[in-house]
């Protein structure tokens, strides 16, 4: 306890020396704040955001939804994709080379793309994020139902199990940490390409308000 304690206070001072440093350079000169900011011009940016004008929270909302949605799409989508590869390692093998060639593509690079066929709405947002969750939890299903170990299956077969008991009872069980680890990058990277989205063009969400920023 007192080495977490200890951890923590010692990221915590960190945390709070880097920021002195970073205002009083600002503040001094030594650092230029219109390509460094302030810390304390970040934080009134932010109060004046979310607590007197409340503007930010309708980009919030947008940014925050659509994340969401990408990534409850892209995920249900992969985990499914998967499991039917587990069932059918023929279709898997079939289809490696594709999703291999399709998870090489910058996703990012091709943004402007969605943008021309989705317009500046919500749906290009979320199709640049299920593009990335996809196959990052695509990747992790896939993993961890390969990662199932070898005498547990041989075992239950000896025992008179049926496949799908075998699938329902070993199988997913055993894959469900991996799937999970895969699910937690996923929802990183569903936000993500939100953000990145919102940053080329976007009517709304805090890339948009990024976007502004950087140009202003």
């Amino acid at each position: 306890m007192n080495r977490i304690f200890r951890l923590t206070a010692g990221h915590a001072l960190f945390i709070v020396a880097f920021i002195a440093v970073w205002e009083y350079a600002s503040r001094q000169g030594m650092l230029d704040a219109t390509f460094f900011g302030r810390p304390s011009g970040i934080v009134v940016y932010l109060w004046n955001g979310f607590v007197v004008e409340r503007n930010l929270w309708n980009d919030l909302f947008y940014t925050i939804l659509a994340a969401t949605i990408a990534f409850w799409a892209g995920s249900i989508a992969a985990v499914l994709v998967g499991l039917v590869f587990a069932m059918l390692p023929r279709v898997h093998k079939a289809c490696e080379p594709y999703l291999t060639l399709l998870n090489a593509m910058p996703r990012i690079a091709l943004a402007p793309l969605f943008l021309l066929w989705f317009g500046l709405g919500i749906g290009s947002k979320i199709a640049v994020a299920i593009s990335l969750t996809f196959f990052i939890v695509l990747s992790s299903t896939v993993a961890g139902i390969r990662g199932v170990n070898s005498d547990h299956l041989v075992l239950s077969r000896a025992l008179g199990a049926k496949p799908s008991q075998i699938f329902f009872k070993v199988t997913l069980p055993s894959a469900v940490p991996i799937i999970f680890s895969g699910l937690r990058l996923g929802l990183v990277y569903a936000l993500l390409g939100v953000v990145a989205a919102e940053l080329l063009a976007a009517e709304h969400g805090l890339g948009q308000v990024l976007a502004y920023l950087q140009s202003t």
